[in-house]
């Protein structure tokens, strides 16, 4: 995967002259804000990476998109409790909802693309499982060759492109930059509306920036944000990015080429068989039963981030037969690619409710639009009658 030095992307908040906590307010409507910023609070508090869930690995990623989902869906609740349907909402508000969704919608197809490019990798390997299933084991010569260009696709994953990713940068600095309504301009329920929509928006943006990062490689897509502390969720969202900040950051001066814990575990496998079953490639070096690994050098890692990945030294390899070296690592790999295909299918299924949450959104808005204007129009005829 590619890495970039390109400045990072600075969230505009186009809320600076909005909001204040001294709106006139009805107090049950207050209440429901409070409420609505608490949760949102609490959901933040949980994106905090740590040992069983690190930042850089598909698990976090499927629990940061699970909590956008419930956000959201908390959303469409303060919506309706407040009494406030889209039929009484100004045409700037629709219209940058409307806007938001299509940018929404259009990352998660970015996302999901590189979840089915990593799932498509998949098939790779479990081609040399089969090969191992049919011989038993015991690899002929051909075998082996074959085994070795499955593994040599596999690893080919990381030097193709994405497009749909590349896309990106420019959805996450249109997104972020959209304008919102000044608070002189607002109703009381539309401030509150507002002041939600932009809780909602501020983890959204993090989440899918962070997301886009791991994934990527790229620095260009890293979100910087600022939130003024008038919110109840500005604290945790700051502390929070006090933690992401510095460790995204630190991986990506680091020369690690995957960021994803999962993934790399599978790819230390892949290159420890696809060097020893490679006889005839230039990265490999066996003598009797000793063999070298050599890595490249984008793709060496640093020891230290490591732990849970099983190296396999030449040391190693020197005091075991060559057979019995190979399965020790296709055993190794087979246990590190069911987890890898666990974690993406259910991020996948994260993603693709998150979409449909958002999709479902967008069309309850246009089709209550519709209903409004034939509303409008068949009471503007009833009038004309009159």
């Amino acid at each position: 995967m590619s890495r970039s030095d390109h400045g990072h992307l600075h969230f505009i908040n186009p809320f600076k002259m909005i909001f204040s906590r001294e709106s006139h307010q009805a107090p049950e409507e207050l209440s429901l804000l409070n409420e609505f910023e608490r949760t949102l609070a609490t959901s933040l508090a949980t994106l905090k990476p740590n040992d069983s869930l690190p930042l850089f690995s598909l698990s976090w990623m499927r629990h940061a998109v699970e909590s956008l989902s419930e956000i959201h869906t908390k959303t469409k609740d303060l919506i309706t409790d407040l009494q406030f349907p889209v039929s009484v909402w100004e045409e700037k508000w629709i219209d940058i909802y409307l806007n938001d969704s299509v940018k929404l919608l259009d990352i998660c197809i970015a996302i999901t693309s590189e979840l089915s490019r990593l799932d498509q990798g998949q098939l790779s390997l479990q081609f040399v499982f089969q090969i191992l299933e049919m011989s038993n084991n015991s690899l002929t010569s051909e075998q082996l060759k074959l085994v070795n260009a499955a593994l040599h696709d596999w690893l080919k994953l990381f030097n193709c492109k994405n497009l749909k990713l590349e896309n990106c940068h420019d959805i996450l600095k249109n997104f972020s930059c959209s304008p919102f309504p000044e608070e002189a301009k607002c109703s009381a329920k539309g401030c509150i509306l507002m002041r939600a929509l932009y809780g909602v928006k501020v983890e959204t943006l993090m989440v899918c920036s962070v997301i886009i990062v791991a994934v990527s490689g790229c620095s260009k897509y890293l979100l910087e944000l600022h939130v003024p502390n008038k919110f109840l969720w500005s604290n945790v969202f700051n502390e929070l990015l006090a933690v992401l900040l510095p460790e995204i950051r630190a991986h990506l001066s680091s020369k690690n080429s995957t960021f994803l814990k999962e993934v790399e575990a599978v790819k230390m496998c892949v290159w420890s068989l696809h060097d020893l079953t490679g006889c005839a490639h230039d990265s490999e070096e066996i003598i009797s039963n000793e063999v070298h690994v050599v890595y490249p050098e984008g793709d060496r890692l640093n020891r230290n981030e490591l732990k849970e990945v099983d190296v396999i030294s030449a040391e190693k390899l020197a005091g075991q037969g060559k057979s019995e070296m190979l399965k020790e690592l296709f055993s190794d790999l087979a246990i590190k690619t069911e987890k890898l295909s666990e974690e993406l299918d259910l991020l996948s299924s994260q993603v693709d409710r998150f979409f449909q949450i958002v999709l479902t959104g967008r069309q309850a808005l246009l089709s209550n639009l519709r209903a409004s204007n034939m509303q409008t129009i068949e009471r503007n005829r009833e009038e004309s009658i009159c």
